[in-house]
């Protein structure tokens, strides 16, 4: 019988207790999952600053390879142009029309010994004068390589 006693005041010191911490301990929950609310969002904002900031970085890189394809585009061109005539009109046929020699000799009413001749002297002087500029097409073949096998 005093067990009984003994549980019965144990039992209900406990309920007034609990009915007491209940409430501190709903509000202790809520707070805790507030906090790991609050440290996923961070996580997940931390995350997107990271992607948005590779984004931009390729971004810029793209336009920065474009920019330098451009100028050497430009440079190439302008240097074709200071070639003489009929040098650059074979030399246009092949490189940029895909003639074969034998066709732009025949185009051109000369023989395929000066097709191969003009060609020769054409691209020893686009070598000549796009000198400077083959480190930075070698950076921009190489680019292009990377991104084709990345």
């Amino acid at each position: 019988m005093n067990s009984r006693i003994n549980t019965r005041l144990f039992t209900g010191f406990l309920n007034e207790r609990m009915t007491f911490i209940c409430p501190y301990l709903s509000q202790a929950s809520s707070h805790s999952n507030s906090c790991l609310n609050l440290i996923k969002h961070i996580n997940i904002r931390e995350e997107y600053k990271t992607y948005n900031e590779l984004e931009i970085k390729n971004e810029e890189e793209k336009f920065e390879d474009s920019l330098h394809t451009s100028e050497l585009e430009l440079k190439i061109r302008e240097t074709i142009d200071l070639l003489p005539t009929e040098r650059r009109k074979v030399f246009i046929l092949s490189r940029f029309e895909g003639l074969k020699y034998k066709e732009i000799a025949e185009k051109q009413n000369i023989s395929i010994k000066t097709v191969e001749n003009q060609m020769g002297k054409a691209i020893k002087f686009l070598r000549e004068h796009l000198s400077e500029y083959i480190i930075l097409v070698s950076l921009v073949l190489i680019a292009f390589i990377y991104k084709i096998f990345k």
